[in-house]
C-alpha cells in the first residue's frame, strides 16, 4: 500500500472550519432575516432540480462560495418556506436560534445515543429534559422518570404512536406477538379524525388495516364516547381482541379535542391500552390556562406530543411518555452480544435503543435543553399565547364577512373556513392563494364539503401579517366571484 493513503490529509483544521462555518452561518442569518421575501409555496415544477444538477458527483473539491451560491441559485427556489411568517398550512414546524445551535453541536458531536454507555449525556440530558417538559406541561406524575414510567424523544408521532402500538400489542397478547407472530383478533380505534399515522401503525404492526375501527365523531368532530363503547362490545361479541385505543387532542383537520375523560374511563374498565396523541397542541400546554385540555390524561397509558411543531425547538423532536416503561421496553428490547456491557446488564441506566424502533439515535435532547434555558418558560408561554391572539383576530375577520363561514369551532391557533359556495369554489380560491406566492395555506374535507385551514405557527408571524393574508383572501374570493 502507498505510503501517501496511510497519511492523515483529513486532521481536524480548527481555523478552515471557523471560516466555513461562518460562511454558512452568514448564509442561514441572511436567509432568515429575508425569508419572507420568497413565495412561500415553492413555484418550481417537478424535476427542475435535478435537471440543473450534473448528472455525476464532482471528481475535485469545490469551495464554499461555490455551495453557497448554488443554495441560492438552485435550492432556494425549490424550497416551500416553512419558517415564513405567511406560511400557514398544515402545522408549523418552527424553529428558533437555540435550537439551531443545539441542532450544531449535536451534529459536531456526532454521537450515537443508542445506549447509556456510547455517551452517558444524551441518555441522562433526554430524560431530564422529559421530565422537566411533563413539570411545565402539568402531566400527570406517572410519567415521570422517577416512577415507573418517563419519558423518551422520537422522530416523529407517527413513530410514537407506532411504538405505543407494539407495547399494546404485547400487553393484549401476553407477549407472545412477538415470539408467534400476531394474532388476527386484535383490533384498534381511533376516530374519523384520527390522524393517518394511526392506520400506518396498525399496517407496520402486521394487524392490518381491516383491525382498525374509526368511530364516529360528533358536530364539532370529537369522537364519540357512545359509539366507541358500542363498537367495542361488538367487537367482543365476535369474538375479537381491543387492543389499543387512539384519543387525539387537537385533530390535523380541525384541532377537535376527543373526550378524553370519558374514553379514559371506559378504556380504564375495558382494560385497554390508551394512547393519547396530541401532536401540536400539547405544546400549549406550557400556559397554565391550556393544561385543563389534558384532563384525563392520569388514565393514559401513553402520551405524545410535538415541540418541533409549536415550541421553537426544529425538527425533528417528539415526545412519548409511558406510564409503565416496562411494557414498551419489554415490546421493543433486542440484545445481541456486541450491545452487551456491564451498565445495561445491571440495570444501572437507561438505554433508549429499547424504547424505539431504530438502533441507532441522536442527540436531540440537546436543541430542547437550549430552547427550554433560553426561552425560558416566559418565553414559551408568549409565544403560543401571541399565536393563538392572532388566529382569534383572523377569526374576527372572517366573522365580519358574510361571504365565509367558519366551519369548526376555532380552537388554539387554527381557524377552519370556507367560502358560503360550493367545493370547486373553494378549491379555486386556495390554489389561487397558494399560486401567489405570498401566502400558504391547505384544506381538509369535513362532511363532503371543502374547507380551508389558516394556522398561525411562525415564530416571526405577526398582526400585519394576519391582516395582510385577510386582505389577499378577501380579494382573491372577489377577484374569482368578478
Amino acid at each position: 500500500m502507498s505510503d501517501a493513503l496511510l497519511s492523515d490529509p483529513n486532521g481536524f483544521d480548527a481555523e478552515a472550519f471557523r471560516r466555513e462555518a461562518h460562511a454558512f452561518l452568514d448564509w442561514v442569518a441572511s436567509y432568515l432575516s429575508r425569508v419572507e421575501q420568497f413565495p412561500v409555496r415553492s413555484q418550481v415544477a417537478p424535476g427542475a432540480l435535478r435537471a440543473a444538477l450534473p448528472l455525476a458527483a464532482p471528481e475535485h473539491p469545490e469551495s464554499i462560495p461555490a455551495l453557497i451560491e448554488d443554495l441560492e441559485k438552485l435550492i432556494l427556489p425549490g424550497i416551500t418556506h416553512w419558517q415564513s411568517p405567511n406560511f400557514f398550512a398544515y402545522f408549523p414546524a418552527n424553529t428558533s436560534t437555540p435550537s439551531l445551535m443545539g441542532d450544531l453541536v449535536s451534529s459536531a458531536l456526532g454521537v450515537q445515543g443508542m445506549l447509556w454507555i456510547t455517551s452517558p449525556a444524551c441518555t441522562e440530558l433526554e430524560t431530564h429534559m422529559l421530565d422537566w417538559l411533563a413539570g411545565l406541561c402539568g402531566l400527570p406524575a406517572r410519567f415521570l422518570s422517577s416512577g415507573t414510567g418517563g419519558g423518551v424523544l422520537q422522530d416523529s408521532a407517527s413513530s410514537a404512536v407506532l411504538c405505543a402500538l407494539l407495547a399494546a400489542r404485547e400487553r393484549a397478547t401476553g407477549g407472545r406477538a412477538n415470539e408467534e407472530g400476531c394474532r388476527g383478533d386484535l383490533v384498534v380505534y381511533g376516530s374519523t379524525q384520527t390522524h393517518s399515522s394511526l392506520e400506518k401503525a396498525v399496517m407496520v404492526a402486521g394487524l392490518g388495516r381491516r383491525q382498525l375501527r374509526k368511530i364516529a365523531v360528533d358536530a364539532d368532530f370529537a369522537m364519540s364516547p357512545a359509539a366507541l363503547k358500542a363498537q367495542i362490545a361488538a367487537d367482543r361479541a365476535a369474538g375479537l381482541t381491543p387492543c389499543m385505543v387512539c384519543v387525539t387532542l387537537g385533530t390535523t383537520s380541525t384541532l377537535a379535542f376527543d373526550p378524553l375523560p370519558e374514553l379514559a374511563t371506559l378504556c380504564r374498565e375495558e382494560g385497554i391500552w390508551l394512547h393519547v396523541d396530541a401532536a401540536l397542541a400539547g405544546s400549549a400546554a406550557v400556559c397554565p390556562e391550556y393544561q385543563a385540555l389534558l384532563a384525563g390524561l392520569e388514565l393514559a397509558d401513553s402520551y405524545c406530543f410535538n415541540p418541533h411543531k409549536w415550541l421553537l425547538t426544529n425538527f425533528d423532536c417528539s415526545c412519548l411518555y409511558v406510564a409503565d416503561r416496562s411494557a414498551l421496553i419489554s415490546a421493543l428490547s433486542i440484545t445481541p452480544e456486541y450491545l452487551r456491557n456491564s451498565i445495561s446488564d445491571d440495570g444501572a441506566a437507561l438505554d433508549y435503543r429499547d424504547w424505539q424502533i431504530p438502533l441507532g439515535r441522536r442527540f436531540r435532547a440537546l436543541k430542547l435543553w437550549f430552547v427550554l434555558r433560553r426561552e425560558g418558560a416566559e418565553g414559551l408561554r408568549r409565544h403560543i399565547r401571541a399565536h393563538v391572539a392572532l388566529a382569534a383576530r383572523f377569526a374576527t375577520h372572517l366573522e365580519h364577512d358574510p361571504r365565509f363561514e367558519i366551519m369548526a369551532p376555532p380552537r388554539l391557533n387554527l381557524v377552519c373556513f370556507r367560502l358560503r359556495d360550493n367545493n370547486e369554489r373553494n378549491a379555486a380560491l386556495l390554489e389561487a392563494l397558494n399560486a401567489s406566492g405570498r401566502i400558504y395555506l391547505s384544506h381538509t374535507v369535513l362532511d363532503g364539503q371543502y374547507v380551508l385551514r389558516f394556522c398561525v405557527g411562525q415564530p416571526q408571524t405577526a398582526v400585519r401579517h394576519i391582516d395582510e393574508a385577510w386582505a389577499l383572501i378577501a380579494g382573491t374570493a372577489s377577484a374569482l366571484a368578478a
